[in-house]
């Protein structure tokens, strides 16, 4: 007998708290004193079942036998030794074994007719059992054990599916702890691992402080769950955008392509849905507040906002931004695009270290060749972005 009064505010506080319903605790305690039972008076390889009353606080147990005929159990071995199989002919596919008829678990069709006229191949038969109250240490203990594996299934299950619906959204927590360059996130039911290369560089954390990334992955294993953030994916960029720009959160304005190199430089290609909406502006902000907040919570990064074109070569151009190009020659077999640029202009478009042409490169999908006006190649990229300057001794002086 429960004491109802204790159990309903158990299971109350589990369900506000850690997100456990109310049926899945009492399936986990029906399962241990199913269990409990089975080890203290059942016979080997019967199956129980318990089901507990809420009104009551009263248990009441049952064997379960399943309805079977002689084509789907085997009655008995057909000679040889137990679980030693015939050997297979040339080209011969073995058929799925036959679980062994067992007394205890099955019940022929036939005997179980005499009980249930409407019986049928794979119903269930439920004969009630004598019910008990005193278990022994050990069955007590095995009971324990299965509450709380089943509570944790259970809550693990409840983990998986609020954090399921959240993946791909910014979340925030608190810096739990630094273990080998990774950070583990206290989310509140759950911890979150914010992994060493997806942090932004230079990014330094202590324990206790607040952290936004962004929910990219939520991984469930053997082991546990694993939620997965970033800090230094393209999307944790754009849903930064859809916070302060109300034209980014409703739809309006459409994150086409995002290249970044997280911490340093970011360009990103916005289209508008509306003709009156103008999807630079929108995300730019009146003078600029909205991308600088944007900018501060990646501490200090560069954004390069530019209007996507279905016009690849107006596209290109504007990915090249702030270099002011003179023309674009496109060579749709080998996906290359080939860039004109006066001799003023080269540092820019290649930018420091190549990231300019770099972040154009993967920013368009295309391979970009930057050329001077004299016709002479000054950088390449390849098709992993890589770029590669080829200027002359005068030029790189420029650069």
């Amino acid at each position: 007998m429960f004491d109802l009064k204790v159990m309903n505010s158990v299971l109350g506080e589990l369900e506000e708290e850690r997100g456990i319903p109310k049926e899945k605790v009492i399936e986990a305690i029906e399962a241990a004193l199913a269990t409990a039972y089975k080890k203290e008076y059942a016979k080997r390889g019967q199956v129980i079942r318990a089901k507990l009353d809420l009104g009551s606080g009263t248990t009441e147990f049952a064997q379960i036998k399943l309805v079977v005929d002689e084509s789907s159990v085997r009655m008995e071995e057909d000679g040889g030794i137990e679980g030693q199989k015939k050997p297979l002919a040339e080209g011969e596919v073995a058929e799925p074994e036959l679980p062994r008829f067992n007394p205890e678990q099955h019940i022929l069709i036939a005997d179980a007719k005499l009980i249930k006229r409407e019986a049928s191949v794979g119903d269930e038969l439920i004969f009630p059992l004598e019910s008990k109250e005193g278990y022994g240490r050990i069955a007590a203990q095995t009971a324990k054990q299965v509450i709380i594996q089943k509570i944790r299934e259970a809550e693990k299950v409840s983990v998986v599916a609020e954090f399921g619906k959240r993946q791909g959204e910014i979340v925030s927590g608190t810096v739990q702890r630094m273990e080998r360059g990774n950070i583990y996130v206290d989310l509140g039911r759950a911890t979150g691992i914010l992994p060493y290369d997806e942090q932004i560089p230079g990014e330094r954390y202590r324990q206790g402080e607040r952290i936004r990334a962004l929910l990219y992955q939520v991984e469930e294993s053997p082991r546990g769950i694993y939620l997965r953030l970033s800090r230094a994916h393209g999307n944790f960029l754009a849903k930064l955008f859809e916070m302060e720009a109300p034209e980014a959160a409703h739809g309006t304005v459409v994150f086409k392509a995002i290249a970044r190199e997280a911490g340093s430089r970011s360009k990103v290609a916005v289209a508008s849905t509306d003709a009156h909406v103008d999807p630079v502006g929108s995300l730019v902000g009146q003078r600029g507040v909205r991308v600088s907040t944007v900018t501060s919570e990646l501490g200090g990064e560069k954004i390069d906002i530019i209007e996507w074109s279905e016009n690849q070569k107006s596209f290109i151009e504007e990915a090249l931004s702030p270099a002011r190009v003179v023309g674009v020659d496109l060579d749709e077999t080998e996906h290359k695009a080939t860039v004109t640029v006066a001799e003023d202009q080269q540092s820019l478009a290649i930018g420091r270290g190549g990231q300019n042409v770099r972040l154009a490169a993967k920013l368009t999908g295309w391979r970009i060749d930057i050329q001077s006006t004299k016709g002479q190649t000054v950088a390449k990229t390849d098709e992993t972005g890589a770029v590669k300057e080829e200027a002359t001794k005068e030029d790189k002086a420029e650069v």
